[in-house]
């Protein structure tokens, strides 16, 4: 392979290349020799990573990669995603309606602490992603994190089937529930609640950031069709997803209603222990990669040696080089080495290699241009997982805004009564049905537009679900008003519980579908992206960027609210607050108005961000 080589130090000793001032005004990446013999993936576009290894790390032969891998792993996997997801939803939507009528705790406060949980558990994905990355492994970060989230579904059932941790029942009917005369939970019954609900939000935690990277981790980086596979990979998973969603919104709440809590929160839990078997049945099938070492120093190490040598000079006689180990082998264990950029050059002055080095570098003072690379890498993703907070947001005040909203409407199709718990699995079929259509519908049409083999590229993708995500939030708002005028003008004002026989909840799918779709465009989107994009060793806290964005959206969410509250009720002129728990008295439309103003805001600074990304190329002399 061609190479420009690096200026060395004895050539600093013999004055045999000197820089001159001109130097500032070339890129620094001349003065960086990239050694390692990688070469484009047949596919085209993709940097091959790290050799698979067996679950002993031990590489892999030939022989051993046509035994593993490919579809039939990653169903193992799916099956353990489908789970997770199927105890994550069916939590979401009916751990608010088990807080108001059985632990008797009021409805806001309610789904403020279900908002929290939900946010806890995403947000907390980047310890998983920096325990898989760092030192476990993908494979033994969900092991071990599966485990314990089936312990605290075996908590919430035990809470939720023995009497000794729920307040008592009696003479709590209806309307004592509405006049607060229940009788209240202990707080020890609370604090039991709240454990086993975290420590489920903690096995949560250390599955979702790995579970994507390491089913992506299954194809071979050096096949032919390895961008198509990845492409449909995604798709396939984010299918699993949505089934999970949808057993959770169908049969779980259908188990609740007929059998009760206990049965319902039990199913959770065995469904999630059936697929922990599964999953290590599956194991002799599955392809590894080693642990890179913890990322968090390695950026630490950036960090405090760009610091160290913040007055160095790249045109100074003294700077020998960036600094990068010669041949294959990358300093980043389970890495390729990464091209030297010139974005954030305030970093590379953490390769920047000096005389006083040595030949033995000390790596907090000086790093190699792949680890500063990492963190650049690192930095230039952020503003895409940050564009999809707004979304999140919206899914979760869908998750409960529209739940109170379908309570006021008729859920009759026919003679057959929808529960109002089932509501948003119709956002969970609308995904279903348009991943099902997806390469038959979608991706012909806009490939004749775009060009791009599969549609659209990552980000427009993102791009197209958050402009859908504005439609949703913006008919949300339109339609609120409505339901609430009729509530009004048909004298249903105080009656928030009651539905009103002339109004049907199926108005809510226009909202519900739509929010679908953006779904599907954007996470599909930026899961596959953040997988690509991510370094090497860095995959699991990658696909973390996506968890911590709908993590935060959660917090938001409730901060939103809170805000809300507080600032537009007045009990001195008895006003009701936008989000009054008489859903009848409140505005929820200048909420719904709100969020559509806040998405469009987003949606440029999106285009913004979108528009200044550069997706990782390979060198032409690679």
């Amino acid at each position: 392979m061609g190479s420009r080589e690096i200026r060395s130090a004895e050539d600093q000793v013999l004055g045999t290349s000197t820089p001159t001032d001109t130097a500032k005004r070339i890129k620094l990446g001349m003065y960086f020799i990239e050694s390692d013999d990688r070469r484009r993936a047949l596919g085209g576009g993709y940097t091959v990573g790290s050799t698979p290894v067996n679950i002993h790390k031990k590489p892999m032969s030939e022989a051993d990669l046509s035994k593993t891998g490919g579809w039939i792993s990653a169903f193992f996997i799916f099956g353990n995603e489908m789970a997770e997801r199927m105890a994550y939803f069916g939590l979401s939507v009916n751990m608010v309606a088990f807080m108001f009528y059985v632990m008797h705790r009021p409805f806001s406060s309610s789904a403020n602490a279900v908002n929290n949980f939900l946010g806890i558990s995403q947000v907390s994905s980047v310890l998983g992603g920096f325990l898989a990355d760092a030192y476990l492994g993908r494979y033994w970060t969900i092991a071990i994190f599966t485990t314990i989230y089936l312990v605290g579904l075996t908590g919430i059932t035990l809470c939720a089937t023995m009497k000794m941790f729920l307040p008592n029942q009696e003479q709590c009917d209806q309307i004592a529930l509405l006049l607060g005369n229940c009788e209240p939970a202990k707080p020890w019954q609370l604090l039991y609640l709240n454990t086993v609900l975290y420590i489920t939000g903690f096995g949560a935690a250390g599955i979702r950031p790995c579970v994507s990277s390491f089913g992506a981790d299954q194809f071979d980086e050096r096949s032919r069709d390895y961008k198509a596979h990845l492409d449909k990979f995604f798709n396939v998973f984010y299918l699993s997803v949505t089934v999970g969603a949808i057993i959770a919104f169908t049969a779980v709440v259908y188990i609740q209603m007929q059998h009760g809590w206990g049965a319902a929160f039990g199913s959770l839990a065995l469904g999630m222990g059936i697929s922990n078997v599964l999953f290590f049945i599956g194991t002799p099938a599955y392809r590894h990669r080693l642990p890179g070492g913890s990322p968090l120093t390695r950026i630490a190490q950036v960090l405090v040696a760009a610091f160290r040598k913040r007055n160095a000079s790249f045109s100074s006689s003294e700077m020998v080089g960036l600094y990068e180990l010669a041949g294959k082998r990358s300093a980043i264990k389970g890495s390729a080495k990464i091209a030297h950029t010139d974005d954030f050059r305030c970093l590379d002055k953490a390769a920047l290699k000096l005389p006083e080095d040595g030949l033995d570098p000390n790596p907090w003072k000086l790093c190699t241009v792949t680890q500063v690379e990492e963190v650049k890498i690192l930095l230039k993703l952020l503003p895409i997982p940050a564009s999809t907070i707004m979304l999140s947001v919206i899914l979760t005040e869908f998750l409960t805004l529209s739940v109170q909203q379908a309570y006021t409407l008729n859920t009759h199709i026919g003679h057959l009564k929808v529960p109002v718990t089932c509501m948003p699995v119709f956002p969970a079929l609308s995904i279903f049905f348009v991943l099902s259509l997806y390469y038959y519908i979608f991706v012909p049409i806009s490939r004749r537009i775009t060009g791009h083999p599969h549609g659209a590229s990552q980000l427009q993708r993102v791009g197209i679900g958050l402009g859908i995500s504005i439609l949703s939030v913006a008919w949300a708002g339109v339609f609120e008003r409505f339901r609430r005028n009729y509530a009004i003008t048909h004298g249903y004002q105080a009656s928030f519980l009651s539905p009103m026989p002339d109004l049907s909840a199926f108005w809510l799918l226009i909202q519900y579908c739509l929010i679908g779709i953006a779904e599907v465009f954007c996470i599909v989107g930026l899961l596959e992206f953040l997988y690509e994009e991510a370094p090497d060793a860095m995959r699991s806290i990658g696909s973390a960027y996506a968890a911590v964005a709908g993590g935060l959206g959660c917090f938001a969410a409730t901060i939103l609210n809170n805000i809300i509250k507080s600032a537009t009720a007045d009990n001195e002129h008895r006003n009701h607050s936008w989000l009054s728990q008489n859903i009848n008295t409140g505005r929820f439309d200048y909420l719904y108005w709100l969020l559509t103003g806040f998405s469009i805001i987003n949606f440029c600074g999106f285009l913004y961000a979108a528009c200044r990304y550069k997706y990782r190329t390979v060198q032409a002399g690679q």
